[in-house]
């Protein structure tokens, strides 16, 4: 039977003896001692569980938690990683674990799993790290399995579903073929056609007038107009009929904007066949051919750029709250300082506060108009103090929202990078498995069936490296 040594030992006062239970391991190459009243502490580990077999169990019983063992020096070698160890070996001695600087968070998290511990004796900064890695995997994982799935030609789908799959990818994946791109830069071109009329549209000199004497928009720039909202409203049409969710499709926030920038075309065209006789008809026209302004909006569809900004301020939002918090505080306040101190000049600007509300704006924003200005010392002193604190208020939040900027930026390309990279590490693997093994290439790929199933080349290397190779 297998027996570990034991140390015994006297209390600080000598009046009586114990015995206590020492375990040695070695871990890469580095040797520990550790004593089985403190592994005990936690009794479903690994190590705590090599302990408690000491007594009645035989050498193959103890060596199935390890994986080699010395026999003459009664010593357990465990082929893991020495670093990630003694961040494992905290939970005994502080009931937290940390890790440590360097050492990635999937792996250690594997660590965890072969010692036996779970994942809620992590420090809370370290699940934060490890929650922020795993959304990354899934992110990634996600990607490849949509790239896997656009390029696999499954049996089981009908004409139908291949068709609508294909105009699907056809008008909202310019990276899936020629023709895909074809259209994003047609798409792009028409956006850019459409915000040039509505500008232009708006120069005296190239308005003519109605019958009533209105001035309108040139002909030639109504022509093109219409013919840019047929082309928007073809694509809103073919993007609907291809997509798979159709509610989710009309409520998303981009298709919104894709509804109301071809939305006012068609009212006015119905209010004109319609010929209502009111006053005021005119004005609600213009009133809705304003919105033409979110057509602009829907170059951020075809831009990536666009659409990193959009992420990086939505997850700024605290930042934002606080700049404009800081902002309305300073606004009110000096505002009111300003119309305060004002009152004795017999020229002065400042009529009411809330009209010192635009002299303040101009003044934090650092822009500065000059058709509002005080004229007394204090005044200017006021004035003074609410730039720099104007200054202050938006320089700081600034900082955070760039920083994040860049965070996101970095990790979409990142993002784009690795799934390339996995997809091109698929591909090779499957064609070495087809060079070695002819009969696997009449299997179909179930690399698109799950989302777990897309790391199957990833797993392999992790389980590679999940084994640490010590060096003596």
């Amino acid at each position: 039977m297998w027996e570990f040594p034991r140390t015994r030992y006297a209390d600080c006062n000598g009046s009586e003896a114990s015995e206590e239970t020492e375990i040695a391991v070695n871990i890469g190459g580095v040797k520990h001692i550790l004593y089985g009243d403190v592994l005990n502490r936690y009794p479903e580990t690994r190590l705590a569980e090599l302990v408690n077999r000491a007594t009645g169990s035989t050498q193959d019983d103890l060596c199935a938690l390890c994986d080699d063992y010395d026999d003459s020096k009664q010593e357990f070698y465990f082929d893991r990683d020495p670093e990630a160890f003694k961040c494992i070996l905290e939970l005994y001695c502080y009931g937290k674990i940390h890790m440590k600087r360097g050492i990635c968070p999937m792996r250690f998290t594997r660590e965890m799993d072969y010692w036996g511990i779970d994942a809620e004796y992590l420090d809370e900064c370290c699940i934060c790290s490890l929650n922020e890695v795993q959304t990354e995997l899934a992110e990634i994982a996600e990607k490849v399995k949509t790239i896997l799935d656009d390029l696999e030609d499954d049996a089981t789908v009908t004409r139908g579903q291949r068709c609508q799959a294909f105009l699907w990818n056809l008008m909202e994946k310019p990276e899936s073929s020629l023709a895909a791109r074809v259209i994003a830069v047609v798409s792009f071109a028409f956006i850019l056609l459409s915000s040039v009329v509505m500008c232009v549209g708006t120069i005296p000199e190239l308005q003519v007038k109605d019958a009533k004497g209105n001035l309108v928009e040139h002909t030639t720039l109504e022509s093109i107009d219409t013919a840019c909202i047929i082309w928007f409203t073809v694509e809103y049409v073919l993007r609907l009929v291809s997509s798979s969710n159709k509610l989710r499709f009309v409520f998303s926030f981009m298709n919104i904007v894709d509804f109301l920038a071809i939305m006012p075309f068609y009212v006015v065209l119905i209010l004109g066949a319609a010929q209502m006789e009111l006053a005021n008809v005119q004005q609600a026209v213009q009133a809705l051919r304003i919105l033409r302004i979110a057509r602009i909006f829907k170059l951020a569809r075809n831009s990536s750029g666009l659409q990193t900004l959009a992420v990086a301020l939505k997850i700024s939002l605290k930042e934002l709250i606080l700049m404009f918090t800081c902002m309305s505080v300073g606004i009110f306040l000096f505002s009111a300082l300003g119309y305060t101190v004002e009152q004795s000049h017999p020229e002065t600007m400042f009529t009411s506060i809330p009209q010192s509300f635009w002299w303040a704006i101009t003044v934090m924003s650092t822009v500065g108009y000059g058709d509002i200005y005080p004229k007394t010392t204090l005044g200017r002193c006021n004035a003074a103090a609410s730039v720099l604190c104007g200054i202050v208020a938006i320089a700081l939040p600034v900082h955070l929202i760039i920083n994040n900027f860049v965070i996101v930026y970095s990790k979409q390309r990142v993002l784009e990078t690795t799934a390339k990279h996995e997809i091109e590490l698929m591909a090779l693997r499957a064609k070495e498995e087809e060079q070695e093994c002819p009969e696997a290439a009449k299997m179909p790929s179930q690399a698109s069936v799950d989302c777990s199933s897309v790391w199957d080349s990833t797993g392999a290397t992790a389980q590679q490296s999940d084994r640490y190779i010590p060096y003596y």
